[in-house]
């Protein structure tokens, strides 16, 4: 969509960099760091120099999967947006994004799929991207492509609305509640942010969140040591990733 005039930019504006290389139009975003480390090692991606300071690392690959990008990892809206926000100004237009999710319903436990269609927003990064009349979501394209494969795989997955915060220590009783009964699938940190970017900037995103934690039942039932949750994090960063690959390839 059209950003506006001049005068609506910020006075701060992502740029590619003098030094700072052209990427592919495809991103992996990678939320947890044992898989950002584990796709870079399978890629052969090497560290890319930026200008800016503070940024998490963006890595490029080398040989069959030099046009897409890895990036992260990533922990809350204004650190993801900031980073696509680069991102975009360095070339990419497709954003895959890999993440972990608290389970709201007690249909969801450690280790499933979930694909995000639509968010909850309680994050303060969202508002500062008007859409005007638009929905914050997923682009129908990507999220469609994602599904067929995972259903190619034989990968079951829920699909709905995320809740997504900036802060973990206030969801409270009576957050978890309004939420589950309003049909919210799981609760994060980063997509509302992300998906209202990729309106603001005429890009298209996607996600795979797994669910690392349950909290439906108003307690906290931590799965980050779940093999089930490794190995469901590996098999959707492996999906991501050949998406990502063949679609810079098309």
């Amino acid at each position: 969509m059209d950003t506006g005039s001049a005068k609506d930019d910020g006075i701060i504006r992502p740029v590619r960099g003098r030094g700072e290389p052209v990427i592919g139009p495809d991103a992996v975003m990678v939320m947890v760091p044992s898989e950002l480390g584990s796709l870079a090692r399978k890629t052969g991606a090497e560290k890319v120099p930026l200008n800016d300071a503070g940024l998490p690392c963006v890595y490029q690959p080398k040989s069959a999967w030099k046009n897409l990008s890895l990036s992260g990892p990533f922990l809350g809206a204004p650190q993801a947006v900031m980073a696509m926000e680069k991102l975009v100004a360095l070339g990419a237009r497709r954003f895959w994004v890999l993440g972990w999710c608290g389970s709201l319903q007690d249909s969801l436990r450690i280790g499933d799929v979930v694909i995000p269609t639509g968010a909850i927003s309680e994050e303060g990064t969202s508002d500062h991207y008007p859409i005007e009349e638009l929905e914050a979501g997923p682009d129908q394209m990507l999220t469609r492509r994602l599904m067929d494969a995972l259903m190619k795989k034989g990968l079951s997955f829920r699909s709905g609305r995320i809740w997504t915060t900036d802060a973990p220590y206030r969801e409270t009783r009576e957050k978890v509640l309004q939420y589950q009964r309003e049909g919210a699938l799981a609760v994060e940190m980063e997509m509302s942010a992300l998906m209202r970017v990729g309106l603001f900037r005429s890009v298209a995103v996607a996600a795979l969140l797994v669910v690392s934690d349950e909290l439906f039942d108003l307690k906290w039932n931590r799965g980050f040591s779940n093999p089930k949750l490794k190995e469901a994090t590996r098999s959707g960063a492996e999906i991501l990733l050949q998406l990502a690959h063949s679609s810079a390839h098309q």
